[in-house]
C-alpha cells in the first residue's frame, strides 16, 4: 500500500469509525448525565445547557488506533500518547465540571501544571530526537534555523499556548471541529509532501516516520469529521475539554515532529486570534477600565455584533482553507 493511499485511507477509516462510535458516546453520556454547564455571562449560549459533552471521544478513539494500525511509528505513537494525555487532563477537567454541576473544572494553575508537565516531557524528547532536533525550517524561506537551547523554551510555549487557544475556540457548535479539520487536513498534506521530499534525498528513516506522522494528521482530521456530524448547529454533543485539549495537544505535536512549528502562525491563525482577543480584553479591561471587545473570544464579540453561529463557523473555517493554501505555499 503506498504512502498517499494510507493517508486517504486512515481519513476515511476515522470517519466511519467516527460515525459509528458517535451514538454509543452521545448514549454514554447521557446516562451518566454529563451535561455541559454554560457560562452564565454568555446568556446567548443558556439553551445549549445540559447538552452531552466530552465528545471528544468521538474523535479521539478512532484516530488513535487507525495510526497505530495503519501508521505506526515512533513519532506517531508519542503524538497519539501525547494526544491521549492532554485528553486525560481534559477529561478531568470535564469530570469535575459535570461531577458539581458547575463551569469551573479544575484550577486555573492546577490546569496549566497539567499541561506544562506534558510539554515538559514531550519537548525533552524532541530535543534528543535526532529525527526532530532543534533545527526548525522558516516558513517562506529556502533557510533552517538552529535554537540550539532556546529550542526548549520555544517548544513548551508552543505546546502550552496551542493548547489553550484551541480551548478558546471551542466555544461554538461546529467551530472548533471546523477549523480542526482543515489544520489537520493540511498537515497532513504539507507532512506528507516532506517525507516524499525525504525519500527522494535517500533519507528513508525520516520518511518513514513523517508518513506515519502525516496519517495520524489525517487520522484525526477524519475523525474531527465524524464529530461534526454531530456537533453541527444545533450540537447533539459537545466536545468538552476531553476533545479541546487533546486536539490543541495534537495540532501542536504535528508541527513541532514535522519541524515546522512557524506554520502554527499561517493555519493556526484563528486559534491565534480566540487567544490574542483574550489576552487584549483582558490587558484592557486592567489598565483602563474598558473593554477592546463587546466579549471576548473573539468570536462571542461576532455574535453580539449580530452574526448567527453558523456564519461566524463558515468564515472561521473559510479562513483556515485560505491559511493552509498560504502555509503549502510557504
Amino acid at each position: 500500500m503506498t504512502d498517499a493511499l494510507k493517508i486517504l485511507l486512515a481519513a476515511g477509516l476515522t470517519f466511519a469509525a467516527g460515525l459509528a462510535v458517535g451514538p454509543l458516546v452521545i448514549r454514554a453520556a447521557k446516562k451518566l448525565k454529563a451535561g455541559q454547564v454554560i457560562l452564565g455571562y454568555v446568556e446567548q449560549h443558556s439553551y445549549k445547557s445540559g447538552t452531552p459533552t466530552m465528545g471528544g471521544f468521538i474523535f479521539l478513539l478512532p484516530a488513535s488506533a487507525v495510526s497505530m494500525i495503519l501508521g505506526y511509528t515512533k513519532l506517531a505513537a508519542v503524538a497519539v500518547a501525547l494526544t491521549l494525555s492532554y485528553a486525560t487532563l481534559g477529561f478531568l477537567d470535564d469530570f469535575i465540571k459535570i461531577k458539581f454541576k458547575q463551569n469551573l473544572g479544575l484550577r486555573a494553575y492546577q490546569k496549566l501544571i497539567g499541561q506544562l508537565g506534558i510539554a515538559v516531557i514531550v519537548t525533552v524528547f524532541c530535543y534528543k530526537n535526532p529525527l526532530v532536533g532543534t533545527v526548525i525550517d522558516i516558513p517562506f524561506a529556502a533557510v533552517t534555523l538552529n535554537l540550539k537551547w532556546w529550542y526548549l523554551p520555544f517548544t513548551m510555549f508552543a505546546f502550552i499556548a496551542l493548547t489553550n487557544a484551541v480551548n478558546l475556540t471551542d466555544g461554538l457548535d461546529g467551530l472548533a471541529g471546523s477549523v480542526g479539520i482543515a489544520y489537520f487536513a493540511f498537515f497532513a498534506l504539507i507532512i506528507y509532501l516532506r517525507g516524499e521530499a525525504a525519500d527522494y534525498f535517500g533519507e528513508t528513516v525520516l520518511s518513514d516516520e513523517l508518513n506515519g506522522l502525516a496519517v495520524f494528521s489525517a487520522a484525526m482530521a477524519g475523525g474531527i469529521g465524524a464529530f461534526l456530524w454531530f456537533n453541527g448547529n444545533p450540537a447533539t454533543v459537545m466536545m468538552g475539554d476531553t476533545g479541546s485539549l487533546a486536539m490543541g495537544g495534537a495540532a501542536a505535536a504535528v508541527a513541532v515532529f514535522s519541524r515546522t512549528p512557524l506554520l502554527i502562525l499561517v493555519l493556526g491563525v484563528t486559534y491565534i486570534a480566540s487567544c490574542v482577543s483574550v489576552i487584549a480584553q483582558v490587558i484592557s479591561f486592567k489598565l483602563t477600565g474598558k473593554r477592546v471587545l463587546l466579549m471576548a473570544p473573539l468570536h462571542h464579540h461576532f455574535e453580539k455584533k449580530g452574526l448567527p453561529e453558523q456564519k461566524i463557523v463558515l468564515r472561521y473555517a473559510l479562513v483556515t482553507v485560505a491559511a493552509g493554501l498560504i502555509a503549502l505555499a510557504a
